[in-house]
Formats: structure tokens, sequence, C-alpha cells
């Protein structure tokens, strides 16, 4: 696939209502008060010649501040803001109440010179699928499709 390619994990839970999808919500001025639409998976560019799990569990370890253990199962590569982003569906139960994400600087506000650092991530979350689904980037929608498909297939 040619252009960027971002590697993420769409982490889910066993719940008895359904299953639960773990979520996060981008940090700093821009998106603060943006919710619908505004969540992610875990995820960031990959790295030249860098395995496309390996770069998902890097990604969601600086996110998060957490490790990613399962049994990750591809889901299909979709294009999503100028990008391929490859995922991956993982198994998982983690507390996400108090994450430690990796931060970024920009200048805020806009042309004043004075440059503030963000969390690249605020806030994580766990979400039935009805949720996720109005709270996950529209970009990708059709990786949060894909995996309820697979899990109601599953029983």
């Amino acid at each position: 696939m040619a252009g960027q390619v971002s590697a993420g994990v769409l982490a889910w839970r066993s719940r008895p209502g359904g299953p639960e999808f773990l979520l996060v919500h981008p940090g700093g001025p821009y998106w603060a008060k943006k919710d619908a639409e505004g969540w992610s998976i875990p995820k960031g560019l990959l790295e030249a010649e860098e395995d496309g799990w390996a770069a998902a569990r890097r990604e969601f370890r600086e996110e998060l501040g957490l490790d990613i253990e399962g049994d990750p199962e591809p889901l299909a590569p979709v294009a999503a803001s100028g990008k391929v982003v490859r995922a991956w569906l993982v198994e998982t139960d983690l507390d996400v109440s108090q994450i430690v994400s990796n931060t970024f600087e920009i200048e805020w506000p806009p042309r004043t010179g004075r440059r503030q650092t963000f969390p690249e991530v605020d806030r994580a979350g766990w979400f039935d699928a009805a949720t996720a689904a109005v709270k996950i980037h529209k970009g990708q929608r059709p990786i949060l499709a894909e995996a309820v498909a697979r899990l109601a297939a599953l029983g």
C-alpha cells in the first residue's frame, strides 16, 4: 500500500450485554470539545521496515502507558485521513482509568509564539458497540464494524 500507514489495536472485552471496545481521545486544544467522531483506536505511524503488529503494540504503549497482550487478529486495512490504517483485534481487559500518554508540543494559542505541551491521548474508555460507533472517527468505523461482525459470528 502506498502512502503513510498507521498501525493500531482495537482492544475488546467480553461483557454480559455484549463486547466493549477500547477507544482513546486525542489530547490538545483542537480535540478538547469533540466527542462524537473524536475518538480513535490507539494507533500511530508504521516506521520503515517495522512489523505492523510490533508498531501497533508500541503505539498502544506510547498512548496508554500499558502493554497489550493477547492473540492479535488482523482486520482489513482501511483508508482514513489520507493514511491506510492497519488494525489488530485483541481481547484484553485493562484498567484505563489512569493512563500515561506521550506528549506533544504546539504553539498555543495560535500566533502567540507561546508553546504548550499536551498529552497525545487525554483519556481512554471502554464502550459498547453502539456507543463506540458514534464516538469513533468516521474513517475508522469500518474497523469497528468488522470487529463487531466477527465477534457476533463467534456467538
